[in-house]
């Protein structure tokens, strides 16, 4: 049921905003009856000074946009993660020295936030921070370490910073919360913190947490409900270390059954037991392991099953609609805790480096709070088959939900951070009642709280944030609670600044488009293009005037990732077929190197499109004859067609009209810049379409005829690509495809008195023979382009997340099989943090 919600995924934004404004959440008179309740909130909530959260004093004053905020994230780093003082001890002075700390003095009404308050932390009492101390408080800092050392200021600042982590943290266990809830009278939804789970050992753990967690709030909560008593947030992502729709299979045969446990522990205490909201490439997974949920007859009269929707997602208000039918087909009730969301940033870079043809989520801040009354609406509107469950610290919508739910008389919770919000709720506890307030409140150690910190900081640091400009009379009240519908209406663009991943480039080039598998459907294609290129029978061999020639014993194919697999056959060029194709090249270039620049670019443009267009075949291609997942695969394609485009774009750059040069009077100097003649381009199998189509392209760019040797493993791919670039307009004299072994055909070019200039991708031996090769040659010196292999470390300090060490490991060393050039060999690790990362690896 969930299909449709993939196809959803990349909506173009202005139709889902021109949506969203059609449904029309509030009529114009609720509008502003709405924006009069948030102005009495904001005034309230400011008016309750001591309600004021350390954290909203913190982001205030230190907001991210500030050298002096990224420095306290710095020494929050240094002091959570890092197990050496003396590295400690570096990364402490660098920061402390290193930002204008004046500037903020006094700034903040937090004594905590003030840097005067700093100076009393780090010193502990034993230096009075005097006025020519505030005007230079960077030097007094360092000069503080001096005197007093070191150690001494290490301590102090781990003073602080625990200070700081326990306005996010409720409790290092779970105990610790329940106890710190009660005397605080809160009432949480409580989040153990952690990242997710890496290894299996990590998923077992991290069960064991949660399980420990739900006993406890179990015990504590003596059956009084999902509505009113305590709740857990649940990461899927901890519960398996492969929890991906690429690895659906592992999914349902490891995590479920982890997550079925959990949730038989949260209705045996009837407890809230929320799925918290991850990535959008994992949405439709999360949600179809809900469904299976909502089948189990052990749950069925349990009312705590519980799901995050992020609001930021275009398909959010379809997901909402997807959960009200699947509680009402299975005669169930399900929570909704409806977030705006917390990964935007990565949401859309990661959008833009994979090249999907839009955002998952919306690009400006007012869309997402559009969707978001739209959302809440429909959710009322679901009730009692959905409770409602909001979390914001925004007063808009905060008045806005309330006047929804009052209309239609439906019970509604709301949520806020640990830490945050507490002024603003206490205002709409004076004006509304006994309104029924949540908080998300974070569990664990020191060690795991700075992911969370980061996220918490990414969400709501922002100078322009609403948590930002709350608290802070700075900002007329009325501007901080301006109707998001009416700023959409003017604006119903997406940001002007974000353009979509196509046009991440600007007027250079376009992005080529990439494939997302985490969608069925783009898997189900990608399956189906490789059963097809099975089917084929393909030959290559070598192409000379755009024509295969046939010479000698087929060579059979096969493929990398299983041997018994034959992909097709391979033709070898012979000596005479390197003469023909020198020949045909030397007679056509003349005519192309005329072309210019523009003309050129235009024929490469033309090959970036045809490799775009062909992105499933030639997919298919690279995982059956070079081995590559898909992943892998399109990565290549897609660089591939950017060569072309990039080649394209220097072409009329610099190969348009001579450039005059200044000189003397009455004399004329220009620059002109034209092909050298023939070119011998030698690719590696590593990446055998996009090297070898980058190297034809510039080669061809600068106005040369090219002669191609591939890889002797990937001559298939090879031929697929000559073929594409003379069906794209390339006259076909001018690009040959010589396949064959290094020892002859490749020796043989070399020596070929008809070759102009070589461009080489491979081992530093075999380029090192190259150049000694040309070099011995008489005549002319002739130019050699070389990319040889490294030895490629990567440096781990203590201050590295593991979980990310682990990612960025795996990725670099094993990429494309570890065979790219730039993949790791050699990992250095800090001895403090060695056995656990190696460990995890």
């Amino acid at each position: 049921m969930w299909d449709q919600l993939d196809r959803l995924k990349y909506a173009d934004e202005r139709e889902v905003v021109r949506a969203l404004l059609a449904a029309q959440p509030l009529t114009p008179a609720r509008r502003f009856h709405v924006c009069d309740e948030a102005e009495e909130l904001v005034r309230a909530a400011r008016a309750q000074s001591e309600r004021k959260g350390v954290v909203e004093s913190f982001l205030q004053e230190f907001s991210l946009g500030t050298r002096e905020g990224l420095a306290l994230m710095c020494l929050a780093e240094a002091v959570l993660r890092i197990p050496d003082a003396d590295t400690r001890d570096k990364l402490i002075a660098e920061k402390i020295g290193s930002a204008d700390w004046a500037s903020h003095l006094g700034q903040s009404d937090s004594l905590f936030v003030n840097a005067s308050t700093w100076g009393l932390m780090l010193t502990g009492r034993l230096v009075d921070v005097d006025t020519q101390a505030k005007q230079n408080l960077g030097g007094f800092l360092t000069q503080l370490a001096g005197r007093i050392g070191e150690p001494v200021i290490r301590r102090a600042v781990a003073v602080a910073v625990r200070m700081m982590g326990e306005q996010f943290v409720l409790g290092r266990t779970i105990e610790d919360a329940l106890a710190r809830a009660n005397r605080e009278n809160i009432l949480g939804s409580f989040d153990m913190l952690g990242e997710g789970a890496r290894t299996a050992t990590d998923a077992e753990r991290y069960e064991c947490i949660y399980a420990d967690a739900i006993e406890a709030v179990g015990r504590a909560a003596s059956n009084a409900g999902p509505e009113q008593g305590h709740g857990i947030s649940v990461k899927l992502s901890a519960l398996c270390p492969r929890y991906e729709a690429t690895q659906e299979p592992r999914v349902w045969s490891e995590l479920y059954p982890r997550l079925k446990r959990l949730m038989l522990l949260g209705a045996k205490h009837n407890l809230n037991l929320a799925i918290d909201a991850e990535e959008a490439d994992r949405l439709v997974l999360s949600l179809n392991l809900v469904e299976r949920l909502c089948t189990e007859p052990e749950l069925a009269s349990w009312r705590g099953l519980g799901v995050v929707v992020q609001a930021y997602q275009k398909r959010a208000r379809n997901v909402v609609a997807a959960l009200a039918e699947l509680a009402q087909r299975h005669q169930r009730r399900l929570m909704i805790r409806l977030v705006k969301g917390a990964y935007w940033d990565s949401e859309i870079k990661r959008a833009q480096v994979a090249g999907r043809p839009d955002y998952p989520v919306f690009t400006t801040k007012p869309a997402t709070d559009l969707s978001y009354l739209v959302c809440a609406r429909d959710l009322i509107a679901a009730s009692p088959h959905l409770y409602p469950q909001f979390a914001t610290h925004n007063a808009h919508t905060l008045a806005a939900v309330r006047l929804m739910a009052s209309e239609k008389n439906v019970p509604i919770e709301h949520q806020r951070l640990h830490g945050m919000g507490e002024a603003l709720y206490q205002a709409a506890r004076t004006r509304y009642g006994n309104i029924m307030v949540r908080t998300y409140a974070p569990v664990g150690g020191h060690e795991d709280l700075l992911p969370y910190l980061v996220r918490r900081l990414l969400e709501n640091g922002a100078n322009t944030s609403f948590v930002h400009a709350l608290l802070d009379e700075r900002f007329a009240a009325e501007e901080v609670v301006r109707d998001p519908i009416g700023l959409v209406e003017a604006h119903p663009d997406r940001h002007a600044k974000i353009p979509t991943p196509a046009n991440l480039y600007g007027s250079t080039r376009r992005n080529p488009l990439g494939r997302d598998f985490s969608m069925a459907d783009e898997r189900a294609q990608s399956a189906k293009a490789v059963q097809s290129l099975k089917q084929e029978k393909l030959i290559a061999g070598p192409i000379i005037g755009g024509k295969l020639r046939t010479p000698g014993a087929a060579q059979p194919v096969r493929s990398p990732a299983a041997r018994d697999t034959l992909v097709g056959h391979v033709h070898d060029a012979s000596v005479a077929d390197l003469d023909a194709a020198i020949k045909a090249a030397r007679t056509s270039q003349q005519a192309w190197d005329q072309a210019g620049g523009i003309g050129r670019a235009a024929t490469l443009r033309a090959m970036g499109d045809a490799l775009e267009a062909q992105t499933e075949r030639l997919v298919a291609l690279l995982a059956l004859e070079a081995g590559k997942t898909l992943n892998d695969a399109v990565a290549e394609v897609r660089e591939a067609a950017d060569f072309c485009r990039y080649y394209a774009h220097l072409a009329e750059m610099q190969f348009a009209i001579p450039e005059t040069l200044t000189g003397p009077t009455g004399e004329v100097n220009k620059l002109l810049l034209q092909g050298r003649g023939v070119f011998a381009c030698i690719s590696p199998w590593n990446f055998p379409l996009a090297i070898f189509t980058g190297q034809i392209a510039a080669a061809l760019a600068a106005g040369n005829a090219v002669l191609a040797k591939p890889a002797e493993q990937t001559p298939l791919i090879a031929a697929e690509a000559v073929r594409l670039y003379h069906k794209a307009g390339l006259p076909p004299d001018l690009l040959a495809l010589l396949p064959g072994p290094g020892e002859t055909v490749g020796a043989g070019l070399i020596a070929h008195p008809g070759i102009d200039g070589v461009a080489f991708t491979g081992g530093t031996d075999t380029a090192q023979r190259i150049n000694r090769a040309l070099a011995a040659r008489p005549g002319p010196i002739i130019p050699f382009i070389a990319e040889t292999g490294g030895l490629n470390g990567m440096f781990i300090d203590t201050s590295a997340l593991k979980e990310q060490v682990v990612d960025d490991v795996i990725v670099s060393a094993f990429g494309s099989a570890g065979q790219r050039c730039s993949a790791l060999r050699v990992l250095f690790v800090p001895q403090d943090s060695a056995d656990d990362l190696l460990a995890t690896l």
